[in-house]
């Protein structure tokens, strides 16, 4: 089941709000409900893998409560937080990297004249990154002291299947809401601030997302792009890629709005970044803070000197590529982002400027609509058939003819209206602060602009059917 579909939308959300709301809110009970509806929501797709997330959750339970049972620091609580990350990573590993293993070896027995090895496709649990990663932190963060053990199992497994933010995140922290699984703000005034953000994200995929994502699939498909064919094509994924995702992750907050949690903010304008490292802190912010907290400073941060830093930067990127699936285009991205990452470092470029510089901001957004090429293509040839017309100025020209009869308007449109959205972003982030937007003004703005909107979007998911998000596949 995904937010962008009708059942979703006509019978899951209305019938799971109306539950919520009549249980009594007391003793922790609506967290039963949670619970009980995000195992129902995450079994819409596949009910035989709801044993796999309920064993991850059980070990992961029992595995924090060993830790605490030991003792901050101890030498038994470290034995049993490295046997709960092993066993995570293992479980991710199996499911997310094993076809990919066999294919890479099976491309080096044949290439040696040797018979393939033969082994079952593997296929993918939705969400397994994000609950693995969930589960990791909360071990880690039991073992450093950071929250203590919980010791209300279903507190814990609400934090882990929290269907709002299940499937693509963000990822979350436990002791982060810890204190939210005990009590929990109720108000009209919440929940409609949480309906306005659903709205708001369900436009940005539905209309937008949804809108652009034909042409990046057709320029990506073309066999011989000209140079305009592939550059429309890398500004067409940039665009659906953020509003496909910060669509989700704006749902997935004004979800959480509307039974009482608050959930941190996952994107934070990256496309007005001036630097990569600006941009790592604004794109993804719930990834790349988890990366940073436990993977780069574990390795040492920049505790160690330059060279040391260096390392560990462009160690943290490139296994976060690997996060992002069993592919060598994620490989090459990662490898990809930190570099660039180091070179900044080298070069002393700021993570954090005062002021906007047109040229820096235009450096990186080409930068990242680069490196978007590689994560998007199927393979590392397609991602090379992309690039030649980009850089070695194959097929120079204007749009081919299949791409002219491709286009339309309305995708011309939305493009428009992206580049729109991003230069009012730059505008609310770099310009004159504004007094808030008063409150009759935000409800004309409901009525007359965004509810007419998520009308349009409905009616456009009804005649597409489906509407699946991108991160679904990580």
């Amino acid at each position: 089941m995904v937010f962008s579909s009708n059942v979703f939308l006509l019978l899951f959300l209305p019938l799971f709000l109306s539950v919520y709301y009549l249980t009594p809110n007391k003793r922790r009970i609506r967290n039963y409900v949670i619970l009980a509806g995000s195992y129902f929501f995450y079994g819409w797709w596949r009910i035989d893998f709801l044993g796999l997330f309920a064993a991850v959750t059980i070990f992961n339970y029992f595995v924090g409560s060993a830790i605490g049972n030991a003792g901050v620091g101890q030498p038994l609580a470290r034995r049993w937080m490295k046997l709960g990350v092993v066993v995570n990573l293992a479980v991710l590993g199996y499911f997310k990297y094993a076809n990919f293993g066999v294919a890479s070896f099976n491309e080096l027995m044949t290439g040696l004249g040797f018979e393939p090895f033969v082994m079952a496709s593997v296929l993918l649990p939705i969400g397994i990154s994000f609950y693995i990663f969930e589960s990791i932190s909360y071990i880690v963060d039991v073992y450093r002291g950071d929250a203590e053990a919980t010791k209300h199992p279903v507190d814990f497994a609400t934090f882990v299947s929290l269907f709002p933010h299940l499937i693509a995140g963000p990822i979350f922290r436990y002791k982060d809401l810890a204190d939210q699984f005990e009590q929990r703000d109720h108000s009209a005034r919440l929940f409609g601030l949480g309906a306005t953000r659903f709205m708001q994200g369900f436009v940005k995929k539905v209309i937008v997302a949804d809108t652009v994502a034909p042409l990046a699939d057709y320029c990506f498909s073309l066999t011989n792009p000209s140079t305009a064919d592939a550059w429309l094509g890398a500004l067409a994924y940039t665009v659906q890629l953020y509003f496909d995702f910060s669509g989700y992750s704006d749902m997935a907050i004004g979800l959480g709005l509307m039974i009482g949690f608050r959930f941190m903010e996952n994107f934070n304008a990256p496309y007005i970044s001036q630097s990569i490292t600006e941009f790592w802190r604004r794109w993804h912010i719930s990834l790349s803070s988890w990366l940073r907290d436990y993977l780069y400073i574990p390795l040492g941060g920049n505790r160690n000197g330059n060279a040391a830093t260096h390392r560990n930067v462009i160690i943290t990127f490139f296994l976060g590529g690997v996060w992002h699936g069993a592919n060598w285009t994620f490989l090459a991205w990662g490898a990809m982002q930190g570099f660039m990452i180091f070179i900044e470092r080298v070069l002393g470029i700021s993570g954090s400027p005062k002021t906007f510089r047109v040229t820096r901001w235009l450096i990186t957004f080409i930068l990242v609509m680069i490196s978007w090429t590689v994560f998007r293509a199927a393979s590392i040839s397609e991602a090379w058939r992309m690039y030649q017309p980009m850089f070695l100025l194959k097929n120079v020209g204007g749009l081919s003819d299949p791409m002219l009869t491709m286009i339309s308007g309305l995708q011309v449109s939305m493009l428009v209206f992206a580049a729109f959205f991003v230069l009012t972003e730059g505008v609310l982030a770099y310009g004159p602060k504004r007094a808030p937007i008063s409150g009759r003004t935000r409800t004309a703005l409901i009525i007359g602009l965004l509810l007419p909107l998520f009308a349009m979007s409905i009616m456009k998911l009804s005649a597409q059917g489906y509407s699946a998000f991108l991160y679904f596949q990580f």
